[in-house]
C-alpha cells in the first residue's frame, strides 16, 4: 500500500561538491547499490559560476581554495551532523595541486570536524584501487577544462605513488560540463590509450564518465577507474558496505 519514500536504506553516505556541480552526486546515485543513498553538501569554488558555467581552462589559485579553511571544514561539520556513515571530496584537482602529502593533512584536518566519520578522497581511492587491482602503468585523461599545468600535477601526483603514467592529457572535448557527450568521450579515450598502460584513470568528479567504463573495460581489456567510481568505491570501503554496483567496472570486484 505504501510507497517508496526514501527513509528505508541501508546506509547514508555523504559527498562534497563544488556549489555549482551536480556532477558527483548525480553519478554516486546513479552507480549505488540498493539500498544506498547520497546526500551532498555545497562548497564554494570560485572558478564555477551559476549553472555550472566555467571558463574553458580553470585556474590553480580557486583549485587550491577549496580545501582551505573555513568553507569546507564548516560543510564536512555540518553534513557530519546527519546520519551519515563517510563523507566524500568529490573534486579530483585538489589532489593534483597539493599532491599526496597536503591530501593526507587534510584528511586530519577535516576529520577533526566529522565526529569521527571516515573522510574519503577521489585520488587517494583511486591509488588505493589500482593497488588492489594490481594495476601501476596508466593512462590518465583528464577534463578539457584541467589546463595542460593541472594535468601535469595529476601525472605527478600519480608517479609520487609509484605508479607510472605513460600517458596524459586533457581529453580534446568540448570544454562544457553539459557538452560532454559519453561516446566522444568513449571515442576519444579508446583512441589514446597506449598498449602498455595496464590500466585507465579519468580524472575530474565533474567530468561525466561513469556511462561508459563498462564499454571501454570490454573494448580495451583492461580496468577503467573514474574519479566518481573511485570515490564510491572508497566510501564502500570505508563503510564496510557488502553489496556492491554492477556494471560500473572490475575495481567493485576487487
Amino acid at each position: 500500500m505504501w510507497q517508496p519514500d526514501g527513509w528505508d536504506v541501508r546506509s547514508r553516505i555523504g559527498v562534497l561538491t563544488p556549489h555549482a556541480d551536480v556532477g558527483p552526486e548525480s553519478e554516486l546515485q546513479a552507480m549505488a547499490p540498493p539500498g544506498i543513498r547520497v546526500h551532498a553538501a555545497r562548497v564554494p569554488f570560485g572558478a564555477m559560476a551559476a549553472g555550472g558555467a566555467m571558463d574553458p581552462t580553470i585556474p590553480l589559485a580557486p583549485v587550491r581554495a577549496f580545501v582551505e579553511p573555513p568553507h569546507i571544514d564548516e560543510a564536512v561539520a555540518l553534513l557530519a551532523v546527519a546520519p551519515v556513515k563517510a563523507i566524500g571530496i568529490g573534486f579530483t584537482s585538489s589532489s593534483y595541486v597539493t599532491g599526496a602529502e597536503g591530501e593526507e593533512a587534510l584528511v586530519d584536518r577535516l576529520q577533526e570536524r566529522s565526529s569521527g566519520k571516515p573522510v574519503v578522497l577521489t585520488c587517494a581511492s583511486a591509488v588505493a584501487g589500482l593497488g588492489k587491482l594490481g594495476a601501476r602503468r596508466i593512462a590518465l585523461f583528464d577534463p578539457p577544462w584541467f589546463d595542460s599545468e593541472l594535468d601535469r600535477l595529476g601525472a605527478e601526483y600519480f608517479r609520487s605513488q609509484d605508479i607510472e603514467v605513460v600517458f596524459h592529457a586533457p581529453c580534446g572535448l568540448p570544454s562544457t560540463q553539459r557538452a560532454i557527450n559519453p561516446g566522444e568521450l568513449y571515442d576519444w579515450v579508446v583512441t589514446h590509450t597506449p598498449d602498455t598502460a595496464e590500466a585507465v584513470f579519468i580524472g575530474g568528479n565533474g567530468f561525466r564518465s561513469v556511462g561508459i567504463i563498462a564499454a571501454l573495460e570490454e573494448q580495451l581489456a583492461r580496468p577503467v577507474l573514474t574519479a566518481n567510481q573511485s570515490l564510491l568505491w572508497g566510501l564502500l570501503q570505508a563503510t564496510n558496505t557488502k553489496t556492491k554496483p554492477t556494471n560500473y567496472g572490475t575495481l567493485f570486484n576487487s
